[in-house]
């Protein structure tokens, strides 16, 4: 089995944070977005995962790279890096990895995390991974049959046709038969707003009697924009903390201070006279003082006085002091 994870620039609805920081290598409970999203398709698929090619724009560097090829390596997988020059679509930057579209893969968007808990159907063309959504039209959906098949693709319905929306998760049996679809999309110049479209390929391996059937998802995180990322962090410091993992790191230095779960503590981290918690994540080597959090991402080698945080989301090197007269702040910061 092999993961082929496309993973979009740095992301203009997340600055500051995605200006040094890729998206997918922001932390979420103490572990990068991505690391999180194939370490769980893996446990769903519950499969050797031979290799996980990783999609990425030049401009991410050899550092974030190198980065990657960990992840994969960790997961007992080989990395992989490729790059897409142009961003010219999905089955555009999906192609870019074409090396690596060999036997059964899964294409896996880097910006959304699931918890889920179904048998991978093996004799399926393809499985999609969807879940039940309050407004369909702000996604693109499946339609079912009595058989449990999926009949139609359909992009922002204006009227209700389902409530299945598809969270950017695949499954193909064949990786030869899709990056022979989506060849012959870029052969023929087959494009929707001059972009070359993954749904595309779908519909035509649909049209050849390929069988696709739904691999419904009990929940869909997104990490989009900075208020839905801090959400994010929340639910899934529940799931793990539900799950009795403890995030808290032995070499935490509480003096005066309370954690109330859940929350990720990491490595050095150091409170003083302070509550965090509960859904806080604390990045290694930070150090707060004086202060009150809840409800909030901070990454590392950060110091926070003075301050009652709450739905806060801070970076990496970062000074925070809540009783500030002087400021300095960078492109894009937001102080509320």
């Amino acid at each position: 089995m092999k993961i082929i994870v496309p993973m979009a620039g740095r992301g203009s609805r997340l600055r500051p944070h995605t200006l040094t920081v890729p998206k997918p290598l922001i932390p979420i409970a103490g572990k990068p977005i991505v690391h999180r999203l194939v370490e769980d398709i893996a446990n769903v698929l519950n499969k050797d995962i031979e290799e996980i090619a990783f999609i990425i724009h030049k401009d991410f560097g050899d550092k974030v790279a190198d980065e990657l090829v960990a992840i994969a390596e960790k997961l007992g997988a080989k990395g992989s890096i490729y790059y897409q020059e142009q961003p010219l679509g999905t089955a555009h930057a999906i192609m870019s990895a074409k090396e690596s579209m060999s036997g059964p893969v899964v294409v896996a968007y880097a910006d959304t995390l699931f918890r889920a808990d179904f048998t991978l159907d093996t004799t399926a063309d393809s499985v999609i991974w969807v879940q039940q959504v309050d407004d369909p039209s702000a996604f693109g959906v499946v339609k079912l049959n009595d058989r449990n098949e999926i009949t139609d693709f359909v992009e922002k319905p204006k009227e209700f046709v389902t409530d299945l929306a598809i969270i950017g998760i695949y499954y193909f049996k064949s990786g030869e038969t899709l990056r022979g679809e989506l060849q012959y999309l870029l052969d023929n110049n087959i494009t929707k707003g001059g972009e070359y479209q993954l749904t595309d390929a779908l519909e035509n391996m649909k049209q050849k009697g390929m069988k696709f059937v739904p691999g419904k998802v009990d929940h869909w995180m997104d990490c989009g924009n900075k208020n839905v990322t801090v959400d994010t962090n929340s639910r899934m410091l529940n799931f793990l903390h539900q799950d009795g993992q403890n995030l808290v790191s032995p070499s935490a230095v509480l003096e005066n201070s309370t954690v109330i779960q859940p929350c990720f503590i990491g490595e050095g981290v150091k409170l003083v006279n302070s509550t965090v918690g509960p859904n806080v994540s604390l990045g290694n080597n930070t150090t707060v003082q004086d202060s009150t959090i809840k409800n909030s991402l901070v990454q590392t080698h950060t110091t926070i006085v003075n301050a009652n945080l709450d739905n806060a989301m801070i970076g990496n090197h970062a000074v925070f002091n809540g009783k500030f007269t002087a400021v300095s702040i960078g492109d894009y910061s937001v102080l509320e």
